[in-house]
């Protein structure tokens, strides 16, 4: 299982990477293994607000749908278009191209509150 060492996660299988004031949001590798086949995302809207720990996003797979939880609170500045027309990416690239949406962040006192990588690889049992 892939855990790249420069990111935050969550318990509900998001990850965070932190450029500046802006963190970039997706799924884990674990996440886009448990669900399989990525059929479909529903994306935040730009300029929407997102809330730590509210749902703000959905992605379905052919197994089922699950819904995406804000790691972070912020304003949506971007959401990825490409998964509009190639969701597979969030399976091929979970932590690169497949990566769902982009906030800034509102208080970065919250990053401190999600698990490091080898808190998150001891909550899978990686």
């Amino acid at each position: 299982m892939n855990i790249p060492n420069d990111l935050k996660y969550t318990k509900t299988h998001e990850w965070v990477r932190v450029e500046g004031d802006i963190a970039v949001v997706g799924i884990t590798d674990h996440a886009q293994h448990e669900l399989t086949d990525i059929v479909y995302v529903e994306l935040p809207t730009m300029d929407s607000e997102v809330h730590a720990g509210k749902e703000c996003a959905v992605v379905e797979s052919v197994k089922a749908a699950s819904d995406i939880y804000a790691p972070v609170s912020g304003d949506v500045l971007a959401a990825n278009e490409q998964l509009a027309n190639a969701p597979e990416l969030v399976n091929k690239d979970p932590y690169g191209q497949g990566w769902l949406f982009k906030v800034k962040l509102r208080d970065s006192g919250e990053l401190g509150e999600l698990l490091t990588p080898q808190e998150y690889a001891a909550l899978i049992g990686a």
